[in-house]
């Protein structure tokens, strides 16, 4: 295992606490203290995770994690003092695949990477062109050998865990998934107050997918049910 994780925290003794952690499960470790120190080691550094903190100095967590989404599709785990869900909601909608709540038990976070990264490593090159045994469906068209969907012809930048949805939702046309049922596939965790964490996702691939993500015309609600995506007739 030679996955390197860029560990994000104005707190010195929290970043060497999930150093040792994850240097325990084999894991390399970078360390950052706050956002721009990010920015830099994302951008200079082979790193395939990053947890970073909301509170920080000179850029918080959630901006970084923005400028880090312009170029990056890697796994984000997002640390915050705070448990509000409208927290929770605001990290997510900015980029991030998961959420932990300090304080946290360091092996509930380790897991949390494992989870990631097993996701992450599992999609492959995310920007390849393959086009063999592509799944078509009216204006969406998903290969799942290189987990890449094309809308209209253009491929859609879509995160890890983004892809892991379409995935699960392409492969199933007209299904429809609840939320907990999702969350326990895409994440591969317990399922503990999932509605609101696949709601953001599911609304961040709606902006990329939809003409109009308002009035979906593919990735749609079934209310109180839970999501799916339409079954259309193929354009030619």
């Amino acid at each position: 295992m030679n996955e390197c994780v860029l560990v994000v925290d104005d707190d010195a003794e929290i970043v060497q606490a999930i150093a040792i952690t994850l240097e325990k499960e084999g894991y390399r470790v970078l360390k950052a203290y706050d956002g721009m120190q990010a920015l830099e080691l994302a951008a200079e550094r082979s790193v395939q995770l990053i947890i970073i903190d909301v509170m920080m100095p000179r850029l918080d967590g959630l901006s970084a994690v923005m400028k880090i989404r312009e170029r990056r599709n890697l796994p984000i785990i997002v640390l915050s003092a705070k448990s509000e869900n409208t927290d929770k909601i605001l990290g997510l909608s900015m980029g991030a695949d998961d959420y932990v709540t300090k304080p946290f038990h360091p092996q509930e976070l380790a897991a949390r990477v494992r989870s990631q990264l097993r996701r992450y490593t599992s999609l492959g090159d995310m920007n390849a062109e393959g086009k063999n045994h592509e799944i078509q469906n009216g204006r969406l068209c998903y290969n799942p050998d290189d987990r890449v969907l094309y809308v209209d012809g253009e491929a859609v930048r879509l995160t890890a865990t983004e892809t892991k949805i379409i995935d699960l939702l392409m492969r199933n046309p007209g299904r429809i998934f609840p939320a907990e049922e999702i969350y326990r596939r895409v994440w591969e965790g317990e399922v503990y107050a999932p509605e609101n964490t696949v709601m953001v996702h599911i609304r961040r691939i709606r902006e990329k997918i939809e003409l109009n993500p308002k009035e979906p015309e593919y990735l749609k609600v079934v209310w109180g049910i839970g999501y799916k995506i339409e079954k259309m007739e193929t354009r030619r």
